[in-house]
C-alpha cells in the first residue's frame, strides 16, 4: 500500500531547542581516553545510561581539534539524546563540551578528573545520571509532523545489487521525504570519485555546485599530498571486488543513486556540521561507516538508512541505523541483521515505487519507537573522524 506523506505524522520527544529526537537516551560521554573507564563506571552503575567510550581527545590541535569538540558537542547535543553527562581528564575542555551542549537547554552535567581521581569523579557523575534517567523516564512521545524528522544515509560493503536495489531504493524514498520539506543528508566523498560532476550538476546555485566541487577537491589534495596516484588499496573495497564492482566509478554511480532522481542539493556541510534548513545537503565525511554514522548523527540527524550489499553490521549508539538490501544471498545468510529486503527488485516482484514505501514505512515505523536490529544486536559503534597526528 502507498504511503500517503500528506497525513503521515510521526511520535518523537520534543526537546528544549524545537528538535524533535525518536530515542531518549542518557548518555555519559567522556572528553577523552582518559575518560573511557570512568565513563564506563558511571554507566555500568547507573541502568539506563549508556557510555560512548573512544580513543582520542589528548593533544589534538588546530582543525582536528575543532572537530573533536564539535562531533562530542554534536553527539550530545542530537535530538535523540535526553541528558548527559560529561566526564574528561581536565576541567576545561570538560566544561567546553558540557557548556556546548548545555545550549540546547537539556539537562547537563559535567566532571573532571584530575584533583578528584576516579572514585570520586563516577560517585558524582553516578548520582547526576541516575537524576537524568529518572527525568528521561518521564518524557513522552508526542505527535510531530514528518517535516521534525531528519533522515541520514550512508552505504556500506556495496556490490552489484547496491546500485540496482538498496541504493535506489533509499533514492525513491528520498525523493518523496525531500517533496514534503524533510531534511536530509549523504556523504562519502572519496566514494564521489568519478561521479563528483553529476553531484555537482544537481546542486541548486553555482555556489553550491562551487563549495561542493571545493570539498570534493579537499579530498583530492589529501591523496596527491601523500603520493598516492589511485585508491587501489581501498576504493573500491576487496569486499566491493568481491561482489562485483570493478572501478570507483561504478560503485560512485550506484552510491549517488541514494539522493533519488528529483532531489537538488540544497547545500553544503562540513564534517559533523549541522543543516540551516530543510532539504538535501551534502557532508563532507570519511567512506568509513561508523565514523560516517557518527559524524551525521553529531549533526542532528535522528534516523539512519543504510544499504548493504555484501553486509554490514553497523549501529550506533544514538541513531537508529536501518539496514537494507537487494543480495538474496546476504538476506539469508546475514538475516538478523537485515531490517528490510528489497531483493524482490531483482526478481521483479515489487517496483521501485513499492521498494521505496516499504522502506519509509520502515523509516515511521522506527521514528514511532521501533528498534532497529542494530539497535536489538547491540551495535553501538561510535568513531570519531581525526584529521591528522596529534602534537
Amino acid at each position: 500500500m502507498a504511503i500517503d506523506l500528506n497525513n503521515q505524522v510521526c511520535s518523537g520527544y520534543l526537546r528544549s531547542n524545537g528538535r524533535v529526537g525518536v530515542r531518549n537516551h542518557v548518555i555519559v560521554l567522556p572528553v577523552d581516553d582518559l575518560s573511557n573507564a570512568a565513563a564506563e563506571a558511571v554507566a555500568h552503575n547507573i541502568k539506563g545510561a549508556m557510555a560512548l567510550p573512544h580513543p582520542y581527545g589528548r593533544l589534538q590541535f588546530g582543525a582536528d581539534l575543532d572537530l573533536h569538540f564539535r562531533t562530542l558537542i554534536g553527539t550530545g547535543s542530537n535530538p535523540n539524546v535526553a541528558a548527559v553527562v560529561v566526564i574528561g581528564i581536565e576541567e576545561q575542555w570538560t566544561r567546553k563540551v558540557a557548556d556546548g551542549i548545555a545550549a540546547t537547554g537539556k539537562p547537563v552535567a559535567g566532571f573532571g578528573i584530575e584533583l578528584h581521581g576516579d572514585h570520586d569523579t563516577i560517585a558524582r557523575a553516578s548520582r547526576a545520571a541516575k537524576e537524568f534517567v529518572q527525568y528521561a523516564s518521564m518524557l513522552v512521545r508526542e505527535e510531530r509532523p514528518i517535516q521534525d524528522l531528519w533522515v541520514s544515509t550512508k552505504c556500506g560493503e556495496s556490490d552489484t545489487t547496491s546500485g540496482l536495489a538498496g541504493n535506489p531504493t533509499v533514492g525513491n524514498a528520498y525523493d518523496k521525504l525531500y517533496e514534503h520539506g524533510v531534511t536530509l543528508v549523504f556523504g562519502e566523498t572519496t566514494e564521489l570519485t568519478g561521479g563528483e560532476c553529476l553531484v555537482a550538476n544537481r546542486c541548486r546555485t553555482p555556489e553550491i555546485a562551487q563549495q561542493f566541487m571545493a570539498m570534493f577537491n579537499r579530498y583530492q589534495e589529501v591523496i596527491n599530498r601523500h603520493k598516492t596516484n589511485d585508491l587501489s588499496d581501498s576504493q573500491p573495497t576487496k569486499g566491493n571486488l568481491a561482489g562485483g564492482l570493478t572501478t570507483i566509478e561504478e560503485k560512485a554511480l550506484g552510491n549517488i543513486e541514494k539522493i533519488g532522481k528529483k532531489c537538488v542539493v540544497d547545500g553544503v556541510l562540513d564534517k559533523a556540521e549541522s543543516p540551516t534548513g530543510p532539504g538535501l545537503w551534502f557532508m563532507d565525511s570519511s567512506s568509513a561507516a561508523a565514523e560516517m554514522v557518527t559524524l551525521v548523527a553529531a549533526a542532528g540527524f535522528v534516523v539512519h538508512t543504510f544499504p548493504t550489499g555484501q553486509g554490514n553490521v553497523i549501529g550506533n549508539p544514538i541513531l537508529p541505523v536501518i539496514k537494507l538490501c537487494g543480495n538474496p544471498r546476504t538476506v539469508r545468510t546475514m538475516k538478523e541483521h537485515i531490517d528490510l529486503d528489497v531483493s524482490g527488485l531483482l526478481r521483479r516482484e515489487i517496483t521501485m515505487d513499492q521498494a521505496g514505501d516499504l522502506l519509509l514505512d520502515l523509516i515511521f515505523q522506527t521514528a514511532n519507537g521501533r528498534l532497529t536490529s542494530a539497535e536489538v544486536l547491540g551495535h553501538r559503534e561510535f568513531v570519531l573522524t581525526r584529521l591528522y597526528e596529534s602534537a
